[in-house]
């Protein structure tokens, strides 16, 4: 029998979300949407099939089109709080430290729909080293799906979309690489139904190695 040829994706930086991708945090998005969820009368599960990905405005807009943005703004401002303030349970992605020392010396950037101070206290409880080039909500007008984050993580960085892989879990993050022309390191087991360019079950599965050109090849292990 043949060997299968490994799934593998060059480049020359990486863009990376966090939740869901380096740091498991959907215990405290569960219990945080579940309650907003019950104090607006929607159903949960509903709601948790939608919440990953988005800034939690662009979220709540989905989910009541009808309701002005601005409290959807201020319901999102007070979401943060909570989840900032609600670490339990929050642990790194399986790999993920590993991950990121591998990654050290490579251009990267973290490009999240989290705030600065989410962020901080997520990557921080998930005792993962803080990316010093990062778009956070408060670098961008528009959430993912839409690919300003992704593309202000490239141009950070020096490098066209082209030479850019995104490492994302949420449908709307794959969204926002794809528009942005970037290819797609698929993570965790919500990634595999949006046909990344390649898929990984966590960052155990993911081999890195950089060439002496900048080339970076990435590599989906069996």
């Amino acid at each position: 029998m043949a060997a299968t040829t490994p799934a593998q994706l060059t480049a020359r930086a990486l863009l990376l979300d966090m939740d869901g991708t380096l740091v498991n945090s959907d215990a405290v998005v569960e219990r945080c949407w579940r309650r907003w969820a019950e104090r607006q009368g929607l159903d949960a599960d509903a709601v948790l099939k939608v919440v990953h990905g988005r800034q939690g405005y662009a979220t709540m807009a989905v989910l009541l089109p009808d309701r002005p943005m601005e409290e959807n703004h201020a319901d999102n401002r007070l979401m943060l709080a909570e989840e900032t303030a609600d670490l339990d349970g929050v642990v790194p992605v399986p790999g993920a430290p590993a991950f990121m020392a591998a990654i050290a010396a490579l251009p990267f950037a973290l490009v999240t729909s989290a705030d600065e101070a989410l962020a901080q206290a997520r990557m921080g409880a998930a005792d993962l080293p803080m990316p010093a080039t990062r778009v956070t909500a408060e670098s961008v007008g528009a959430s993912k799906p839409d690919p300003e984050g992704f593309l202000k993580g490239a141009a950070e960085l020096g490098f066209a979309p082209a030479d850019c892989v995104v490492f994302e879990d949420s449908e709307a993050g794959i969204q926002a690489g794809r528009a942005a022309g970037m290819r797609i390191v698929g993570v965790g087991p919500r990634a595999a139904a949006f046909a990344p360019d390649i898929h990984v079950e966590d960052l155990t599965r993911l081999r890195v190695e950089a060439a002496p050109d900048g080339t970076i090849t990435l590599t989906a292990l069996a």
